[in-house]
């Protein structure tokens, strides 16, 4: 095997291929990165752990055709280290050789025998674009969890109904509500998945700039079980086992209607948040109080240190009093992208919903709700 590529291509398609790679490999050749030069054609690279694969083509020239395994992390590492010139990667019995300008690298390759084959894409079931799909992960994706003993709660739930997708992710204590439109490549097309948020979150983030992101599920019976889900888009592919396991009833627990609803400019409240927090220890909510024209927050009380500060708002509905982690409240004001924000209350013990607007006298984007549970205080 022997090629030349250009140095950019191959640090930025080496570090997506091997993101995924295992930290500590259940057996040695999964922390490979397969080299697969084509005659006529490009360089395909690829990696796999038995979870998550991912394949991306680039365009190379190819001068003998072949296949190597090496270490991805290293290979990743060494590319992107490497001068801003051409590179040539070109295996030597059972080594690789990287030479770019006066650099060279020798690795050492895998048993390519022992590599498992990447699993197959999935028949697609539709399509959207890639700045759309980045922008509703990274949305939902805060609120899921990150504790492994629950691995229900560290998915993300993809409800296909039609032409709109519904993703949600919750980790309890939050819940994270989004809809999009995309294209189904047939009518009536219905199917749930319950994808890792990790891997959901890191594919949609590199297909962001995809024109055309093609989702596909294996299965669209409406089960979660050992099906797969594929996502491409640019000249790159992944493909992840799906979690098994009941989501949580969501949809019971975004209220039907609001006792209060506040209205807040987002920039404005998330700075407040900020400041104030600085005095919460670990763990201790932040106390926001909305009253007509006005929200004051506050932290800290009795010997410790304390902080207030006040904002304008509107409230339609009672005076309320409640209190919220101040990370989880930053979480879910940061994933908005929107001028204001929109609070809806129905009691202080009750979970609060937020969604995002545009004026403060427009009516609220429900396309986004985040939905958070409240800190009780004591006394």
């Amino acid at each position: 095997m022997k090629f030349r590529v250009q140095r950019d291509v191959l640090a930025e398609a080496v570090a997506w291929a091997a993101r995924s790679l295992p930290a500590r490999p259940p057996v040695p050749v999964l922390a490979g990165l397969m080299l697969d030069a084509r005659e006529g054609a490009g360089l395909v690279l690829s990696s796999f752990d038995y979870e998550v694969s991912a394949r991306v083509e680039i365009a190379a020239d190819i001068t003998d055709p072949g296949v190597a395994l090496v270490s991805g992390r290293l290979l990743a590492d060494i590319s992107r280290s490497l001068p801003d010139r051409p590179v040539e990667i070109a295996t030597d019995g059972a080594k690789v050789v990287v030479t770019c300008g006066s650099s060279r690298f020798t690795l050492l390759t895998l048993p390519v025998e022992d590599y498992p084959s990447l699993p197959e894409m999935p028949g697609a079931s539709g399509s959207l674009r890639g700045d759309a799909f980045a922008v509703a992960v990274a949305q939902v994706a805060t609120a899921a969890g990150r504790d492994d003993t629950l691995p229900v709660l560290t998915g993300v739930r993809l409800e296909i109904e039609g032409e709109k997708i519904t993703m949600a992710a919750t980790d309890r204590y939050r819940l994270a509500v989004r809809d999009l439109a995309w294209t189904p490549e047939q009518t009536g097309l219905s199917a749930v998945a319950l994808v890792p948020a990790r891997t959901l979150s890191e594919t949609a983030k590199s297909l962001s700039g995809a024109d055309k992101v093609t989702v596909a599920l294996a299965s669209s019976t409406g089960t979660s079980g050992e099906g797969l889900v594929g996502f491409e888009g640019a000249g790159r592919r992944t493909t992840s086992r799906l979690l098994d396991g009941e989501f949580p009833k969501y949809r019971s627990l975004l209220p039907a209607e609001s006792a209060s609803v506040a209205t807040v400019e987002t920039a404005a409240l998330v700075e407040s948040v900020r400041r104030v927090a600085l005095v919460a220890e670990r763990n201790t909510p932040i106390r926001l109080g909305f009253s007509a024209g006005e929200l004051t927050l506050e932290a800290g009380s009795g010997d410790e240190a304390q902080a207030s500060e006040s904002l304008d708002a509107s409230l339609d509905g009672d005076d309320i009093s409640i209190a919220f982690n101040p990370g989880y409240l930053l979480d879910g004001l940061g994933a908005l992208d929107a001028t204001y924000a929109e609070l809806r209350f129905t009691a202080a013990t009750r979970p609060a919903v937020i969604a995002g607007k545009e004026s403060g006298d427009a009516t609220a984007d429900d396309t986004y709700r985040y939905l958070l549970m409240p800190v009780r205080l004591s006394g």
